[in-house]
């Protein structure tokens, strides 16, 4: 794959909600975003992955029609992303990094305001308020003032705000920042449930590994603009394995010199970390069955052994440090 390419093969291009090709941002000489060729197809949840200043919001703000590119083009559900903003604007639901409302008005009447700038009234605002607040878990808060909302609250509160106008794709930028743990994992439930049992497309930013692991069908990681791999969490563990990059995961018994000395003599293995009665290794290609050979001939005994590249953690780090230097 091209940095900054993630796309699909032809047969899927009939499914795909957002299309992004060569999308490029720059600042005078920053550039913040890439050279971005990007397919998102309908129903899936994707994740752009990167810390801060990677390029995710500036890609969102494109997407969204609210910056103009300096190169590429990009389109949602057919509608070029700023030709056609006001369309775009129309068509997508967008849930920021921190959701406003009026303090002083209930979660209901907060909802009931954007229902009637979408064209609703009546019985049929009312009744959608009453499916939303259920939808996420707000009926309890309902009748609150929002200024007494706990982040996680107004969080899901945004979702229901964010679906009066019952868009096909929603773009959610840090949606779990700064929410509690239990709060984070009734907001992933409901991310999948929009994807699952609507079909709706989610495109959600964030720097929350695990999250992103946990509720993303797919994910770009994001690194000084340019997205530098994208798949999977199986199809990127892949990528990295066949890069000739693995970490090993290794708790042996007994932990002594002698061992260090193994590690250190050993052909392939990069660096070595040492915590309590862990190690991990950084290695040019999977040592895990040559490490048993020689351990168990010199009379160690392996108490844990794990190759952790499958892990998001481990890939991101492995791709981050790979372009940041």
């Amino acid at each position: 794959m091209r940095k900054g390419r993630c796309v699909m093969n032809t047969e899927t291009e009939k499914t795909e909600a957002i299309v992004i090709d060569g999308l490029t941002k720059k600042y005078g000489d920053f550039t913040a975003v890439d050279h971005l060729d990007l397919r998102i197809h309908k129903g899936e949840v994707f994740g752009l992955l990167g810390p801060n200043g990677a390029g995710k919001t500036t890609t969102t703000l494109m997407l969204l029609g609210l910056t103009e590119p300096t190169e590429g083009r990009a389109t949602i559900n057919g509608i070029d992303c700023v030709r056609e903003s006001i369309r775009v604007k129309s068509a997508v639901g967008y849930l920021p990094d921190n959701v406003g409302f009026y303090g002083s008005m209930t979660g209901r009447e907060n909802l009931r305001f954007m229902g009637k700038i979408n064209g609703l009234s009546g019985e049929e605002l009312e009744q959608r308020i009453d499916e939303l607040l259920q939808r996420v878990n707000m009926v309890d808060a309902a009748d609150k003032k929002t200024s007494t909302y706990s982040r996680g609250m107004r969080q899901r509160l945004g979702i229901a705000d964010v679906l009066m106008k019952d868009p096909q794709i929603i773009i959610m930028d840090e949606p779990t920042l700064g929410i509690d743990p239990e709060g984070v994992r009734e907001l992933m439930l409901l991310i999948r449930d929009l994807a699952e049992s609507d079909g709706r497309t989610i495109l959600l930013s964030s720097h929350q590994l695990y999250q992103v692991q946990k509720v993303c069908d797919r994910m770009g990681i994001f690194v000084h603009g340019r997205m530098v791999a994208c798949g999977s969490l199986e199809e990127l563990g892949r990528q990295i394995n066949s890069e000739g990059k693995s970490t090993t995961e290794l708790s042996v018994y007994p932990d002594n010199i002698g061992l260090q000395k193994i590690f250190k003599e050993m052909d392939g293995i990069n660096s070595i970390e040492h915590s309590s009665d862990m190690y991990v290794l950084r290695t040019e290609y999977d040592l895990r069955m040559k490490l048993s050979r020689e351990l168990t001939e010199k009379g160690y005994t392996i108490m844990h052994m794990r190759q952790a590249s499958s892990d998001l953690d481990e890939i991101y780090r492995t791709y981050f440090e790979k372009e940041a230097v």
